[in-house]
């Protein structure tokens, strides 16, 4: 029996807070009760928790694509208030999409014995997805419960889903 790593994936206060710089609209805050159960279920069960956190360059390259958000040491880039980090839960600030690239996620699965995951945040079709699919590429059964993502775009989230469960293995709930 393996232990089951959930990883939240930007929930921070530019994507969630209808203040903030690019903000997921309605849907996204409507999975923060479910993940805070999640949350609380893995500290119950002294599970490993991992942030993921969005903390970009003033100058990030993505701000072609999309508008300046989540700048580093910035209240944009804060994980929100009722799934704030405990001391000695892991926090992973990140550049890009995925969760593995440019950063040591990789090594922190390693360190808590990981050998599954459960994922859950924003943006469903963009770093979650891009995130399931790291794991998936490293052999880790991933869980993606529905009520734990959210996106800008609802084709694109369930075009995300679909791809995640039937490319990447994960068990969409």
């Amino acid at each position: 029996m393996g232990t089951t790593a959930l990883i939240i994936v930007d929930m921070l206060n530019d994507f969630i807070d209808p203040r903030g710089a690019l903000f997921c609209g309605d849907t996204a805050p409507r999975i923060v009760p479910f993940i805070e159960e999640r949350l609380e279920r893995q500290r119950r069960c002294a599970e490993p928790v991992i942030f993921l956190r969005d903390a970009h360059d003033p100058d990030d390259a993505e701000f072609a694509k999309f508008p300046p958000h989540c700048i580093a040491d910035t209240w944009g880039s804060e994980i929100i208030t009722p799934l704030a980090p405990r001391e000695g839960e892991v926090v992973i600030p990140k550049k890009r999409y995925s969760g593995f690239y440019g950063t040591d996620l990789g090594h922190r699965l390693r360190e808590v014995g990981a050998t599954a995951a459960e994922v859950v945040g924003v943006c469903t079709s963009i770093c979650v997805m891009d995130t399931v699919g790291g794991l998936a590429n490293r052999d880790y059964p991933v869980v993606v419960p529905e009520a734990g993502v959210a996106d800008f775009d609802a084709d694109m989230h369930a075009f995300a889903l679909k791809r995640m469960e039937q490319l990447y293995g994960a068990e969409v709930l």
